[in-house]
């Protein structure tokens, strides 16, 4: 597959959630691997603890990303962390983890 767009989520843990945020990714649901234009995953964990793990996808366009953004597969493969954040909310705590997501056109490979 040629990789034309590349979408990073920097993902700050707090260091109690940080072995759950590790978990979910390891038995994670691969929903996304069944999404046209996807071309991988890496999940790096920083060095640093009080650094972001960097979760990066690879896709061939980024209407390709924006369709798993916005699809059933999206909701399947992030619903026990969406699940872990409501469940703060609704103790009344701080998120355990926040996101954000960074997207980038490849220019050379």
């Amino acid at each position: 597959m040629d990789v034309q767009f590349v979408a990073i989520n920097y993902i700050r843990c707090r260091p109690d959630y940080r072995a759950r945020f590790e978990e979910l990714f390891r038995s994670r649901a691969h929903a996304i691997d069944r999404m046209p234009g996807f071309g991988g995953m890496r999940v790096l964990r920083p060095q640093k603890p009080d650094e972001p793990y960097l979760v990066v996808s690879f896709w061939e366009s980024e209407a390709a990303f924006r369709a798993w953004v916005g699809s059933p597969e999206f909701l399947e493969g992030h619903q026990r962390g969406f699940d872990d954040l409501r469940q703060a909310r609704e103790r009344g705590e701080e998120p355990p983890m926040s996101s954000e997501f960074i997207t980038y056109d490849v220019i050379t490979q």
